[in-house]
């Protein structure tokens, strides 16, 4: 079969990779893909959310599946958009619907829909401009630091956490004038869990799920966790603390009530679904939910996938995953993102990068790369995941940060500390 996926990032490299591996692919385009997806597939350029050109693509080239890797265009609808027509009928699309995206796309929705259906998150309350004095009092009755997420979409950089009250109140302010744009004209303000947090994603057809490899990664920008949040700097898989007694509360507590919560709300949703989750104490609160595939963590759990992921792929989308298993390779797998000087403000594009090969245990993913004249150069903020195998977090961590030291471009930078806590 024909296959298409959506994105351009280090998330789409891997599912690629992973992807080119089954025996059911024909033919892999991704749009607009990177220099890394290329030497998968074919790089297509069109956007993410173009959704009449993906269309004329898709039929152009007989297109069966669509797997869509960020978070917009599934906030925006696609799979609605191609549900809805006619011509697009036989094409299936991993990704939910536009009302089941909103449990990403509303962290005020999301909220709710946990609330609703008796799943443990932080106590919480929304507000807007109008009532901005209202969300100053609520931050007075809870401890500190005080945690604000901007409602909608704002690229992994909408939560801020204060130590200082006052601090708080004027961020609170500023983000509901528009310091994430519209995505903050409305601000959740929850209380602060203390614990460790892990990432925990299924695979489901909206009834049935498979359980994928869990995750940590790394968001901030500075070692040691500090500093401001980026899209994420590195990943481990597995992790240490998420053993079978406290997957098992994941899946009772988290999982299987947010698949019944989609089912009783006639949510039409097939594809993934990522719980970032607070282990606090041996009990899992979650945080958000995220309706794709984490990155940098599909860069350390595609590669621990030894199932054919197509063949699971088809079978979400045909409602077909009841008695589907999924094999897991038990290696552990890190990976660390190398970033742009400047990166998660202001930074250069277009520098040369050497140094790019891989090897038995190291995995290279593209995530803001492009090919000009023969020359991959950078093309982002976060460039590339390296990726490695080995018997435990040590060894894999080796691997991938002695790959890192050889992998050079002007302004490379990365954190050295990546599985610090585990």
């Amino acid at each position: 079969m024909n296959v298409l996926v959506l994105g351009s990032g280090g998330r789409e490299h891997a599912i690629s990779w992973k992807i080119k591996q089954s025996p059911l692919l024909t033919k892999l385009f991704i749009a607009p893909g990177n220099a890394g997806t290329g030497q998968l597939g074919t790089n297509v350029a069109i956007n993410v959310d173009d959704f009449d050109a993906i269309k004329s693509f898709v039929l152009k080239n007989n297109i069966a599946l669509i797997i869509v890797g960020p978070e917009v265009p599934l906030v925006k609808g696609i799979r609605d958009f191609f549900k809805n027509d006619i011509e697009l009928a036989n094409v299936k699309l991993i990704g939910p619907s536009k009302n089941g995206a909103l449990l990403e796309g509303s962290k005020e929705f999301a909220k709710d829909f946990m609330a609703k259906y008796n799943i443990p998150t932080a106590q919480y309350k929304s507000f807007t401009l109008a009532n901005y004095e209202a969300g100053y009092t609520f931050l007075e009755s809870l401890k500190a630091p005080y945690v604000l997420k901007a409602d909608g979409l704002a690229a992994g950089k909408g939560v801020i956490i204060e130590n200082d009250i006052d601090k708080a109140k004027t961020q609170l302010k500023e983000m509901l004038e528009g310091k994430f744009g519209t995505a903050s004209n409305k601000v959740v303000i929850e209380e602060f869990l203390d614990g460790i947090e892990l990432s925990v994603f299924v695979l489901t057809d909206g009834i049935d799920y498979l359980l994928l490899p869990e995750a940590k990664d790394y968001k901030r920008i500075g070692e040691g966790d500090t500093g401001p949040n980026t899209g994420g700097m590195g990943a481990i898989s597995p992790v240490p603390f998420a053993d079978k007694k406290f997957m098992q509360r994941v899946e009772e507590k988290v999982i299987k009530p947010t698949i019944e919560g989609i089912q009783k709300e006639k949510i039409d949703f097939k594809g993934f679904i990522f719980f970032g989750l607070m282990n606090k104490n041996g009990t899992p609160y979650v945080i958000e939910y995220n309706v794709r595939m984490g990155d940098p963590e599909t860069e350390v759990v595609m590669p621990r996938i030894k199932s054919d992921l197509l063949k699971l792929l088809v079978a979400t989308a045909e409602n077909k995953l009841s008695g589907k298993s999924i094999e897991i390779d038990e290696r552990t797998v890190s990976t660390v993102m190398l970033v742009s000087q400047g990166y998660p403000g202001a930074y250069e594009k277009e520098k040369e990068i050497n140094g790019i090969s891989e090897s038995t245990d190291v995995l290279i993913f593209h995530a803001g790369t492009k090919i000009v004249n023969n020359k991959i150069l950078t093309n982002g903020g976060r460039v590339i995941a390296v990726s490695a195998y080995g018997n435990n977090i040590k060894d894999a961590l080796n691997k991938s940060y002695e790959k890192a030291e050889e992998i050079q471009f002007q302004g490379k930078n990365y954190r050295k500390d990546i599985g610090f806590d585990l």
